[in-house]
């Protein structure tokens, strides 16, 4: 035995048991706003618990976990604990990264993991519905940042035509909506734009439609109870699908269904995680970070729909342009990408 590599592999051990249990800290942090009332400016942790009104013996022990893990920044000369700029974005501002939404959705789908283990000794599905809200609600508060960011101002100029579409006023399906977060980025950046959304997890949908009401889109933006292989609707402009294909049991069925509600000259905007088509190029954080994601997710989900496919967080290109051809589209190209995600333009 390597005594060097045992002492590296359980140095990895440590690193990601200490994450484990800071996990929770993070949403501790989150629920409670503790990040935020940090982001207010140093304090002690008896000045800390003044402030948010918790007990000053957990805030002293979870503001030092915090330090020791590098989420907060502590003074020794003083006894302070604060938060840089960089660390304040990340975890206190909602239109950042939004980090606690994250490790919410973590902590949500490990709450199934008694079932999941049975599902694989069964090889039954665990569908959408039935994991814990804290994975529904934790999806839509991460990912939207990157929408905001992004969808507007990059993704949909990348695409041929399709912006001066939307600014005269289009037809678009927003499949797999969930909470409704990109359908209302769409609605509210193209005023003369209708978006239908549509989602097989009734209860996000009715999260959306409060969320749309609130916004002020709700007479340019409804939402429908539907798989993807039957998604109401026809001539659409644009067909937007977000982080969902991989989940489908029937991602095939999905892409047919695209091709025949598309307007003949039509765009499907297909985003999925980035990955490379081999496994040995996604042995990396970002693609451990999917893989379980897709365990816990994404694999389950499609195994408890019909179709029998189970495409994973993690597929690649090849497999997705491969479908898309199948489906009977015949143009296909990759018109942007970010760290976490390729952004395909895909037409009849």
């Amino acid at each position: 035995m390597d005594h060097a590599q045992l002492a590296e592999f359980m140095g990895r051990v440590v690193s990601d048991l200490g994450a484990t249990g800071a996990a929770g800290g993070v949403v501790i942090g989150h629920r409670l706003g503790l990040y935020r009332a940090l982001a207010q400016g140093p304090a002690t942790p008896e000045q800390f618990a003044e402030r948010t009104g918790c007990h000053p013996r957990y805030l002293t022990e979870w503001l030092r976990g915090q330090a020791a893990g590098g989420y907060v920044t502590h003074t020794p000369a003083t006894g302070e604990f604060s938060l840089t700029d960089e660390q304040a974005f990340c975890l206190a501002d909602p239109d950042g990264p939004n980090v606690p939404a994250a490790f919410l959705t973590g902590l949500g789908y490990l709450r199934a993991e008694p079932r999941l283990t049975e599902a694989f000794r069964t090889g039954a599905g665990i569908a959408w519905h039935e994991h814990d809200e804290d994975v529904f609600v934790g999806c839509d508060a991460f990912y939207r940042p990157g929408y905001v960011a992004d969808l507007v101002s990059n993704w949909i100029p990348a695409l041929d035509g399709v912006e001066a579409k939307l600014t005269a006023g289009a037809r678009v399906a927003d499949v797999g909506c969930g909470l409704g977060s990109s359908s209302l980025l769409v609605a509210e950046a193209y005023p003369r734009t209708t978006v239908v959304g549509s989602d097989l997890h009734a209860h996000s949908l009715e999260l959306a439609r409060q969320k749309a009401a609130e916004a002020g889109v709700g007479n340019r933006v409804v939402f429908e109870t539907a798989a993807a292989q039957d998604f109401p609707g026809a001539d659409y402009d644009l067909v937007m699908m977000f982080d969902c294909l991989h989940d489908m049991g029937d991602p095939l069925g999905a892409a047919r269904r695209v091709r025949e509600a598309l307007a003949p000259d039509g765009t499907w905007l297909l985003v999925e995680p980035f990955a490379p088509d081999r496994f040995e190029g996604t042995v990396d954080p970002v693609a451990r970070l999917y893989y379980a994601g897709s365990t816990f997710l994404c694999v389950p989900n499609a195994l408890s729909q019909p179709g029998g496919s189970a495409l994973g967080a993690q597929a690649g290109e090849t497999a997705v342009r491969e479908l898309t051809a199948q489906a009977g589209f015949t143009r296909f190209r990759r018109a942007a990408q970010t760290p976490f995600n390729a952004v395909y333009e895909i037409r009849p």
